[in-house]
């Protein structure tokens, strides 16, 4: 074999060396630039530019919240350096003290309380110290000299006994005063530490203990050098979002207009600054696929003996992933105005989000950049206002109240899906109630509940109830009822009104009850055959309208016939 001319060897080692050894770890500053909240987590989004050498690279991102998902990190990058991303790890480091700076400067002022806490305590003890000393004087002075004591013994003159009061009364006053103000000065503080401890303590409940983070290392090989743009996007629980909805009844126009917020908490141990924010109604942890059913086994019970659970046997979900873009849209210039028209008076308008629909969920992107402490406090953003043409009509039981309640029925005329959430709902500019709306998809047809309306007046009265005895060869027994309600409409337009009474039901074949008003013939199967309707579980329902001050009475009557020797419930 042939050997190489040594300094031909040392020059191809020196080339392979300087191909696959890394440089010193770079820490890279990165911006958290964009967040999208899922309804138990949020995305991440951080871009940072570096300037690479030509060869390997390791790049360090620090600082990164405790609670990032290994398995979600995702790192993509865009430049002139021509990059492959070799491998990605995060790794776990503690800290000795917490990182949050509101945590730091509030414990920093709790200490610098206390330690003025205990200079007030040092300075009244040393108070209590000179009062203790002038008593002592005052004793001494004021004994009586001892029985051995010869009678030619120096005594207290009149002026030593004057001058002796004056020094006392001096500086008792002194002590007094002193204490005095001290005392005052350090109630406050007392005070001034109570409310910092409560805040310090509120915090700390609502922050994540943050005595670790995640540091994520990240090693590339530019083909030459160059700039790169880089994103790194990770997954964090604690953070979530929540709809909630104000709903406003128009009655002029007859339409709802529907105000859909997002309340959105973040407990991810990062601030969100004027970022870029989307609400996604995906639900990662469900999973991906529906779960497996176990069969369903019935056998005879045997005693299973008591044992432990290893905490290893618990059920973990699987965490999703989540791939970021690797470069964002770019923005549509504005156009400039080309004449200043003179300034209007308009109402105040909310931000409107976009919306995208996915194959199984929508994603909302919010207009306006969000600022939101790390610290689970929420924060309420308009995502869309949606107008619809309302159907109204009121619902009354008079049986249990004499009040008719007004309900409006309309249809999700927009491309928003309406997740299940609070409701509150106004008649024009007032409050009326809350409520919860259901799950609503486009084109999906809803109701709300707007309260009770006194202008539709109800009234139900008992126009007759009498039992008799019935039946030739054997004894029975009727009860019948009759019944009279009365409806006003007081409004300057034509109304709706559904009225529902209830007829017994009988559970047994003994017990017969028979409607006597309305007639049989005059009820309808389904809603629309007729005016009155027959409902589920022993319901009528009569559908009327009524015009501006039209008054309707509507007869109801019944009978309840059963054997005399028998005892029947439900009879009033």
């Amino acid at each position: 074999m042939k050997h190489l001319p040594l300094s031909v060897t040392a020059l191809s080692w020196a080339l392979v060396t300087s191909t696959f050894a890394l440089a010193e770890p770079v820490p890279v500053t990165s911006q958290l630039t964009a967040v999208s909240v899922y309804l138990d987590r949020a995305v991440l989004t951080r871009t940072a530019k570096v300037e690479l050498p030509a060869g390997n690279s390791e790049l360090i991102l620090d600082q990164l919240p405790a609670g990032l998902l290994d398995e979600s990190l995702q790192v993509s990058g865009r430049g002139t350096a021509g990059v492959t991303i070799l491998d990605v790890n995060a790794r776990l480091t503690y800290l000795q003290a917490s990182p949050d700076p509101r945590i730091r400067t509030l414990e920093d002022e709790l200490t610098s309380l206390r330690r003025d806490d205990a200079t007030f305590a040092a300075r009244l003890a040393q108070l209590d110290q000179q009062r203790a000393l002038l008593q002592k004087i005052e004793t001494a002075m004021t004994a009586p000299p001892p029985r051995d004591a010869t009678a030619t013994s120096p005594r207290p003159s009149f002026d030593e006994w004057q001058r002796l009061l004056a020094f006392q009364t001096e500086n008792l006053s002194r002590l007094a005063a002193d204490q005095q103000s001290l005392q005052r000065q350090r109630t406050e503080l007392i005070a001034k530490i109570a409310a910092v401890e409560a805040q310090l303590n509120d915090l700390r409940g609502r922050t994540p203990a943050r005595r670790s983070q995640k540091t994520v290392t990240i090693r590339l090989a530019a083909s030459r050098p160059g700039s790169l743009e880089l994103t790194v996007s990770y997954a964090a629980p604690g953070a979530s979002w929540s709809p909630a909805y104000d709903a406003r009844l128009r009655t002029d126009t007859r339409t709802i207009e529907l105000t859909y917020y997002g309340v959105i908490r973040n407990g991810t141990g990062e601030d969100w600054k004027n970022l870029a924010l989307t609400l996604s109604t995906a639900r990662p942890s469900l999973g991906g696929g529906a779960p497996e059913l176990a069969p369903w086994i019935v056998d005879i019970s045997r005693p299973v003996p008591r044992q432990m659970f290893r905490s290893e046997d618990a059920v973990t979900l699987n965490a999703f992933e989540v791939r970021a873009k690797s470069r964002a849209a770019p923005a549509a210039g504005a156009s400039s105005l080309e004449a200043e028209a003179a300034p209007q008076v308009a109402d105040a308008e909310l931000a409107q989000a976009s919306v995208e629909a996915g194959a199984t969920s929508a994603t909302f992107r919010v207009e306006a950049p969000v600022s939101l402490p790390s610290d689970r406090s929420t924060q309420k953003v308009a995502i869309t206002t949606i107008n619809c043409p309302a159907t109204l009509r009121y619902d009354t039981t008079p049986k249990l109240i004499e009040a008719a309640f007004l309900g409006a029925s309309a249809v999700n005329a927009s491309e928003f899906p309406l997740l299940a959430g609070a409701v509150n709902t106004f008649l024009g500019d007032t409050f009326v109630a809350s409520s919860r709306l259901k799950t609503i998809m486009p084109a999906e047809r809803f109701d709300l509940a707007l309260g009770a309306d006194d202008a539709i007046a109800v009234k139900r009265r008992v126009v007759n109830r009498f039992t008799e005895d019935t039946g030739l060869t054997s004894r029975g027994r009727r009860t019948t009822y009759e019944f009279l309600i009365t409806l006003t409409n007081n409004k300057k337009t034509a109304e709706r009104i559904v009225l529902r009474e209830a007829i017994p039901v009988s559970r047994d074949e003994k017990i017969v009850v028979k409607l006597l008003a309305p007639a049989e013939r005059d009820i309808g199967a389904t809603e629309g055959q007729k005016e009155v309707t027959r409902e589920p579980e022993g319901r009528l329902a009569w559908r009327l309208d009524l015009k501006p001050g039209e008054k309707r009475e509507v007869p109801f009557k019944v009978s309840v016939e059963h054997p005399a020797d028998l005892a029947v419930t439900g009879l009033d």
